[in-house]
């Protein structure tokens, strides 16, 4: 069978037919979806040992144990480390010599009667790779988009069959693995922000480049990695939290990068909204960032994503060039304070009517959206000459000066923006929604990423000052961007 035309049916047949793939279906909210496609698909007795679904939360405790939250990670790995056992107890005897085990599990939390919950889920498969082999696990979160109950059963019914058939097939092909979930689905229907693969096996796999490949094809707008470089899923670490968030390039992150953020989290951190031991701080890359020296070099990624763990952050990676829409995902977890982090530089760009010619609303839409409940600009100063040189390596030298000539510091007080959204500014500084950053390092405002990477490449000395201690140690200590210590 050609694996790029096969429908949700035809991969479950496939699989029924292999008679060496034996295992458990156990599906919690939203129907028993992908078991169904197993059985309609004919030959289910060769593959389905068992398909459960305990719906009745005091039947699944019973079963799995006690659970805290009951759509999420931890009540999944209760599930498959059940049924994996159960399976493995009952059927090693009879079948472990020729069969490979497998359990897909899902929690699932679909549109309800009343349409106001968060349609999401996590989905797993525990298998072998072999007869007798140790289990292997590839696990996802999943958001639902489409606004039907039934249209969402039906998609999470195809995706896992997907995921099954790609566990089996696929697995020696990540791009072509995470291609594969979309099957018969498109981009529109399901959302993946995080993507796991555990095991012996996957020991040389990266999760942090899997979940790159997720927003390069359109499978995820966003994914987030802990300060450890470790996957995380966005709506388990910003719950209930307050968030502060920079976005940049951090090739690499420098001192100016650093200070921003920290001075930044202090004014964040102070103010009566805010619980300091509940603030998520961390810094995003966006893929336009990523891709901006031409082909995506996932070392490189990697690399970015290294210095910022080595200064003690997690990492964001997004799709969300406008910070508007930034700020839209950031609401669909987030219900206190957010902060956003920006040099004077990006908050001119924030005020370019040309980056919204694409809303119906334009510049006034986009802003609606931006400063929704309780969100906060913290803008960080930067001195004239070092404004028109970023502007230069922009390639927009020949802007107009956004301040006189005998200011040698540009702030959120005496910026200038284009005059027909001069009053529109003045409405987002006089209504609390742009807060300029205090105390700054005037040292670091010249430093730039691209010197940086450039001395770094060349061997000349002194590139080291530029950036944090732990920085300049790990780029040294890992030889990143050709840095021969």
């Amino acid at each position: 069978m050609n694996d790029e035309r096969l429908t949700a049916e035809r991969k479950a047949l496939r699989i029924n037919l292999d008679a060496t793939k034996y295992g458990t279906f156990a599906e919690i909210g939203a129907g028993q979806e992908v078991a169904r496609h197993f059985f309609q698909a004919g030959a289910a007795a060769g593959t389905v040992a068992k398909s459960i679904s305990a719906y009745d939360m005091k039947f699944s405790d019973a079963i799995y144990g006690k659970a805290g939250r009951y759509v999420s990670r931890s009540r999944l790995m209760q599930m498959l480390e059940h049924e994996y056992d159960l399976l493995v107890e009952r059927l090693s005897e009879s079948r472990g010599e020729e069969a490979t085990f497998f359990v897909f599990a899902n929690t699932v939390s679909a549109l309800n009667f009343r349409a106001d919950n968060e349609c999401h889920g996590w989905m797993a498969v525990r298998f072998q790779t072999r007869p007798n082999s140790p289990p292997h696990d590839v696990l996802v979160h999943v958001r639902m988009l489409d606004r039907q109950n039934r249209l969402q059963q039906e998609a999470l019914g195809i995706f896992g069959v997907n995921l099954v058939y790609g566990v089996f097939h696929l697995r020696d092909d990540p791009n072509r693995f995470i291609e594969s979930l979309s099957d018969d689905l498109g981009s529109d229907r399901i959302e993946v922000d995080m993507i796991e693969f555990n095991g012996p096996d996957f020991q040389e796999l990266d999760n942090r480049i899997l979940s790159l490949n997720l927003v390069e094809s359109g499978l995820a707008q966003a994914v987030m990695f802990d300060k450890s470089g470790q996957v995380e899923q966005p709506a388990d670490t910003l719950y209930k939290k307050s968030c502060l968030v920079e976005r940049g390039s951090f090739r690499p992150l420098t001192k100016v990068n650093l200070d921003m953020l920290e001075k930044a989290k202090t004014q964040f951190a102070a103010r009566p909204d805010v619980e300091e031991d509940e603030v998520q701080v961390f810094m995003e890359l966006t893929l336009h960032k990523l891709e901006a020296e031409g082909e995506l070099d996932h070392q490189d990624f990697l690399a970015r994503v290294d210095v910022i763990n080595a200064c003690g952050y997690d990492v964001l990676v997004s799709s969300y060039f406008e910070y508007y829409k930034l700020s839209a995902f950031l609401r669909r977890y987030v219900t206190k304070p957010i902060g956003i982090v920006m040099g004077i530089n990006n908050l001119l760009d924030v005020f370019k009517p040309s980056y919204y010619e694409s809303l119906e609303g334009g510049i006034l839409e986009a802003f609606g959206i931006l400063f929704k409940e309780n969100l906060k600009l913290y803008a960080y100063p930067i001195e004239r000459a070092s404004y028109h040189r970023y502007r230069e390596l922009e390639g927009n030298e020949d802007e107009a000066n956004p301040q006189t000539e005998d200011e040698e510091l540009l702030t959120t007080e005496n910026l200038r923006v284009d005059e027909h959204v001069r009053n529109l500014y003045k409405y987002v500084r006089e209504n609390g929604f742009l807060e300029p950053i205090h105390d700054c390092e005037r040292a670091n405002m010249s430093l730039f990423s691209r010197d940086v990477i450039g001395m770094i490449r060349e061997g000349v000395p002194g590139w080291e000052d530029m950036v944090p201690p732990a920085v300049a140690e790990i780029i040294k200590e890992r030889n990143l961007w050709g840095c021969h210590a």
